[in-house]
């Protein structure tokens, strides 16, 4: 018998970024694979598995400000 992975929407903070692995069919709304806020994803996303971490970001990006395109000249 496979083990079952379930976890929970408590296990990440509302404003945490997140990786939904598949795609997901709620009764009212599709949510195709990608990163989402974890407050915006269904309890069924995260009962079924299918949320994860995103991997811890690598280098020295925070010494780098985000670029904004539509100030540049």
């Amino acid at each position: 018998m496979p083990l079952e992975r379930r976890l929970s929407r408590t296990m990440f903070d509302p404003a945490e970024v997140v990786e939904l692995r598949q795609l997901c069919l709620t009764p009212g709304k599709l949510y195709p694979p990608g990163t989402y806020i974890a407050g915006d994803l269904p309890d069924i996303a995260y009962e079924m598995g299918l949320v994860e971490r995103l991997p811890p970001v690598r280098g020295r990006s925070e010494e780098h400000p985000p670029t904004d395109p539509a100030a540049t000249p």
